[in-house]
């Protein structure tokens, strides 16, 4: 949830900028299916019963394998890519380094304090890795984005922003055609 107001910011300036809400028409997404099913799978993860199930982090950390590839596979097409591809990498880096599960500092972990670990969550502690790359970041405010939050996550949510902005400034492609003018042919022979 964090992402949306980053994408209504953006959009928002965009448009106040001179952008237009239709150039988001213009967008052209490769394999569309895939990145809404992988973002289904990373948020279905977080559910009973799904979160129960042992082995279940490996799943999350395909998604989100697969979440970075499309994303920078998308970075030429999609201005602003870039941004959201670095920050699920930053996100994957510290997943792959603790066995599948993201590290949540324990002043933020709720449950996990008991269980030491729910689906592909870990408590954080001297066992895991990269832990400046994990969920310490506290985010407070409306229903929806409070919550614990990774500096990919942060990094994510801005490249959403600028993703938002700057298609809301992009042109659609401009198609032109050769006509010939039977006219001016043969003009000027060689």
């Amino acid at each position: 949830m964090l992402v949306l107001i980053p994408l209504v910011a953006g959009l928002a300036i965009g448009i106040a900028g001179g952008g237009k809400l239709g150039n988001l028409a213009n967008l052209r997404f490769r394999w569309p299916w895939f990145v809404l099913a992988v973002l289904v799978i990373r948020e279905a993860v977080l559910f009973r019963p799904l979160n129960q199930i042992d082995g279940v982090q490996f799943v999350y950390a395909a998604a989100l394998a697969g979440l970075v590839v499309w994303t920078f596979l998308h970075a030429r097409r999609l201005r602003g890519a870039w941004l959201v591809a670095a920050g699920a990498a930053l996100n994957l880096l510290v997943v792959v380094a603790n066995g599948g599960r993201m590290p949540v500092a324990p002043a933020l972990a709720g449950v996990l304090v008991q269980r030491g670990h729910v689906g592909q969550y870990v408590l954080m502690g001297s066992n895991t890795n990269l832990n400046w790359l994990a969920d310490w970041i506290t985010v407070s405010g409306p229903v929806g984005i409070r919550g614990a939050y990774s500096p990919g996550d942060l990094v994510v949510a801005a490249g959403i922003g600028v993703v938002a902005f700057l298609a809301t400034r992009q042109q659609a492609p401009a198609t032109t055609k050769l006509v010939e003018n039977p006219s001016r042919i043969g003009d000027n022979p060689p």
